[in-house]
């Protein structure tokens, strides 16, 4: 894969392939319908249609939209790019996955940025301002069968996200775990008190799957944390 970051627009990192890399496992079948949130360069929606997937990407940030039209053309796939504000790009459409890399990284104030690449990564004071948002909604774009997959770091707290997923009528277990040292960022929010005084964090991949049929069982999540 291909791709150019211009300036303003984030550049992927492990957690983007972690998430990669979980979707490729879902095994979609041909011209199955995937939307991108928070979509960045583009990185995730690219890899999606070079898998064969129909793939629309939104983003918010008018350089992050052009970064993924330049990335789907040079690796010569098609992705529809859509500017705005998660789903209220694609209201009333429906897809086979959703996969979303969403800024998590805890800030000082709840006011979410509009500009600058702190847009990429600040979520609130509890980090939850954009994942939360997305647990609610995603269940209403899901198609019978469909799965979402969320990335987000074990600081926020697995449970929220995956109660917030079981009440929308979908089935949670984690699909990807990797563990490691604490990024620049989320360092420089421990040493602010912002996230607790630790050293590592595991970046978790959230897979939430829609019934197929009308049954839905909603059990709880047997995970350690």
């Amino acid at each position: 894969m291909r791709l150019v970051i211009p300036p303003g627009v984030f550049r992927p990192i492990s957690d983007t392939w972690l998430l990669a890399a979980a979707l490729e496992r879902e095994r979609l079948a041909p011209e199955a319908r995937v939307l991108d949130l928070c979509a960045g360069s583009g990185a995730l929606a690219v890899s999606a249609a070079l898998g064969g997937a129909e793939v629309t990407a939104v983003d918010v940030s008018h350089r992050a939209v052009a970064a993924i039209r330049l990335n789907a053309a040079l690796n010569r796939v098609r992705v529809r790019a859509r500017r705005g504000n998660l789903f209220e790009a694609v209201a009333g459409e429906r897809f086979d996955a959703i996969v979303a890399n969403p800024p998590y990284v805890p800030a000082q104030t709840d006011e979410l940025p509009t500009r600058g690449l702190a847009r990429a990564w600040d979520a609130g004071r509890d980090g939850r301002a954009l994942l939360d948002r997305i647990c609610a909604a995603a269940p209403q774009h899901l198609r019978p069968g469909g799965v979402v997959l969320l990335v987000h770091s074990s600081l926020l707290g697995l449970e929220p996200t995956a109660e917030a997923l079981r009440v929308g009528g979908l089935d949670v277990e984690v699909a990807a775990r990797e563990r490691g040292p604490l990024g620049p960022l989320m360092r420089a929010r421990r040493d602010a008190g912002l996230i607790a005084p630790v050293d590592e964090e595991d970046v978790l991949v959230v897979r939430a799957r829609k019934p197929a049929t009308t049954h839905c069982r909603s059990e709880p999540l047997n995970v350690t944390m």
